[in-house]
């Protein structure tokens, strides 16, 4: 049965055999975790071969080999006229060539001239060195052997990323030790065969014999990559159905006003075609008996806040109420500061609650939204806050929704009796990876800009022309021009070219008086201050200065000028998010970048798809087969999820095939399904 197998997965690392618990310790700190099955989820990283020579005469100093040796002598290190020498074996290969193996840490001096005793002949296995005078050295080999045992020094190594305290030679006795257990429970029980398969794509990823087996094309690597697939959407297959269980829990919404007639009338501008078939999409999800799970994708400046308060007020319209939540402070200012004119104008009671709320002020409002007064309440996680309560939460708007983690949609969610769910997002990405992060809802995109909106012209621009640039845009900027100056760094690094904001800040002041500073190390409220500052239109500040902490949460539509420095520094996906910051008025904007002298073919050729085309979805697209997932959704999103052996770029094919077969019927009772849930934790997927 696979239980046998499954409870030593669940086996912890101190309990085989030579490990304990301080080394499981130091897994953990590696792994992730301690069990038996994180160490097999850890694959290695590529191949190391050690070839077998006779002799190192013709050897280059770097190879990794394997040679037989004639012990010597041995010369003991230490501390010498001030200087540290290391203890040295002489030795000489089968042609009498010297080779010198080296230990530096002398304390080990009696270990090592026993592992290599005068006289005799071992087979050493490590790293070539021939950069002194004193011809070849090997230092600290990774393995000493006598010569009846050399088959225990592998010809092709796997390499495993690793940390302190930990040998490749201590990964491989464990991963040894692990698969021959694991053949064991193989052997006395009834193992199924998806799991044989399994443990056989396991097996050969863990013992590699090239490179290639380690590839993501390998037929080894893509199965396991499958697997795990496979085991994601499953998982969201049953979200899914676990709302539509939920049917006869959804609160029945009677309409008892008019209000989406009156707020297309007051809106000073006709919605794009992209924009009503959205709505009308959502508006569809409020007549069904399942709860709505939507994301609506949009590129910076697409109208996604329409959308979400013409869903809001919809929501309105049978007295029940809306959250507008979003992940900071300013932003959620800015919505208020957007829709709360609109809702006035409807008579709606539209608040804001974020955590500078304190005191009588926050009473007030959270006595007005449990009694159902406010029916649109816009703010950050404060709106999700244990002592906050609503009379009837209709539905939850989430902007730029991957800043949330699972647990936090959650506690929202919980706020109401199953309200509807509407994520927002402005990070276009592609559609085989919205299958698998957005696979538990339904999407909407949102492909045109409004009417009006001047295609913003991107260059790019070699950093020695910083000057002549400064000059181009000081006759805009006394035009009355704002202009965003991205720079990647904070303070100036003596290890990096890159331009720091300080140093540049310093450096426009001079030609621009009233230029501003904002980055993330910067007291909350002093960068609120300084964006809020930027935003007036009446303030002599024409250019402000700043890090990425811009790419999200300000909206400045006299701003024309994006200039983006060291721009081969950033992702695709990252640029076109900066230069979303222009173009929002009906001037004509610009984005500059401005890239330094030690660019790379394919930073250039990244640049140039930015300059080429302005279309997010395009944009993603380019950044995921150029630089990956990784780079393209970043390593810290709370809402991404993170694999193990799925390559985006490789596997993209698989994709389809593992959501087809989630779609069973069965696939709740889809026993190796299960298995592989339990294998690759689909825990964080809500619901499953």
């Amino acid at each position: 049965m696979d239980k046998e197998v499954f409870d030593f997965f669940n086996t912890d690392l101190q309990f085989i055999h030579g490990v304990g618990p301080v080394l499981a310790t130091k897994f953990n700190e590696v792994l992730g975790g301690r069990r038996v099955l994180d160490f097999l989820l850890h694959i290695p990283s590529y191949v190391r071969p050690r070839e077998i020579l006779d002799s190192v005469v013709g050897a280059q100093s770097g190879d990794t080999i394997t040679i037989s040796v004639l012990v010597k002598s041995h010369k003991k290190g230490g501390l010498f006229k001030g200087k540290r020498h290391p203890t040295q074996i002489i030795c000489a290969d089968k042609f009498a060539a010297p080779i010198t193996i080296q230990f530096f840490n002398v304390n080990y001096l009696d270990y090592w001239t026993e592992k290599l005793p005068i006289g005799q002949w071992r087979i050493v296995s490590g790293k070539l060195d021939f950069s002194n005078r004193n011809g070849a050295i090997i230092n600290h080999p990774e393995f000493i052997e006598l010569p009846e045992n050399a088959a225990k020094i592998p010809t092709h190594q796997a390499i495993y990323p690793s940390g302190e305290g930990l040998s490749q030679k201590t990964f491989a006795n464990v991963r040894n030790q692990i698969f021959n257990t694991i053949h064991e429970r193989i052997n006395a029980n009834n193992t199924s065969t998806n799991m044989l398969e399994f443990i056989d794509a396991l097996e050969h990823v863990h013992f590699p014999e090239t490179n290639d087996d380690l590839a993501p094309n390998s037929i080894y690597v893509a199965k396991l990559a499958y697997c795990e697939l496979f085991a994601h959407q499953s998982a969201i297959a049953i979200n899914r159905s676990v709302r539509k269980a939920q049917t006869n829990k959804r609160a029945v919404r009677v309409k008892k006003h008019n209000l989406i007639d009156k707020f297309y009338d007051i809106l000073p501008f006709k919605l794009t075609n992209a924009q009503q078939r959205t709505i009308d999409e959502i508006f569809a999800d409020f007549n069904r008996p399942t709860p709505m799970m939507r994301l609506v994708q949009g590129d910076v400046g697409s109208g996604k806040t329409m959308v979400a308060c013409a869903s809001m007020v919809k929501m309105a319209e049978s007295g029940a109420q809306s959250v507008l939540l979003a992940p900071t402070d300013t932003l959620a200012q800015q919505h208020f500061a957007k829709l709360k004119p609109m809702c006035d104008k409807l008579g709606l009671v539209c608040d804001v609650l974020t955590g500078r709320d304190k005191g009588v002020s926050r009473r007030e409002k959270l006595i007005s939204l449990k009694s159902g007064r406010t029916k649109i309440a816009i703010g950050t996680h404060a709106l999700f806050s244990e002592d906050v309560e609503y009379k009837d939460l209709g539905l939850v708007v989430i902007d730029e929704q991957h800043r949330f983690g699972v647990q936090q949609r959650t506690s929202m969610r919980e706020k109401g009796h199953n309200p509807d769910m509407l994520a927002l997002s402005a990070t276009p990405i592609p559609r085989t990876l919205s299958m698998t992060v957005y696979g538990d809802m339904d999407i909407s995109i949102i492909n045109e800009k409004p009417a009006g909106r001047i295609p913003i012209k991107t260059t790019k621009l070699p950093i020695e022309r910083v000057n002549a640039l400064i000059s181009r845009i000081a006759p805009q900027i006394e035009n009355g021009a704002k202009v965003f100056w991205v720079c990647p760094l904070v303070e100036e690094s003596e290890t990096s070219d890159m331009m720091a904001a300080e140093l540049r800040f310093n450096e426009l002041n001079k030609h621009f008086p009233h230029t501003g500073l904002c980055h993330g190390r910067m007291d909350k409220k002093q960068r609120d201050k300084v964006m809020a500052e930027f935003a007036d239109e009446n303030s002599k500040m024409r250019v402000l200065v700043s890090t990425t902490v811009i790419e999200v949460g300000i909206d400045v539509p006299s701003a024309t000028i994006m200039v983006i420095e060291n721009a081969e520094r950033f992702g695709l996906a990252a640029l076109h998010q900066l230069r979303g910051r222009v173009g929002r008025g009906s001037k004509q904007s610009f984005c500059i970048l401005l890239y330094g002298n030690n660019i790379s073919p394919d930073g250039l050729k990244r640049l140039d798809v930015l300059c080429e085309t302005d279309d997010g979805f395009v944009i993603a697209e380019q950044d995921l087969m150029m630089r990956g997932v990784g780079e393209l959704l970043g390593t810290k999103q709370s809402g991404w999820i993170q694999y193990h052996f799925v390559n985006y770029r490789e596997h993209r094919d698989l994709f389809k095939l593992a959501q087809s077969a989630s779609m069973d019927n069965n696939i709740t009772e889809n026993i190796w399904a299960k298995q592989l849930r339990n294998i690759f934790d689909c825990s964080t997927i809500a619901g499953a």
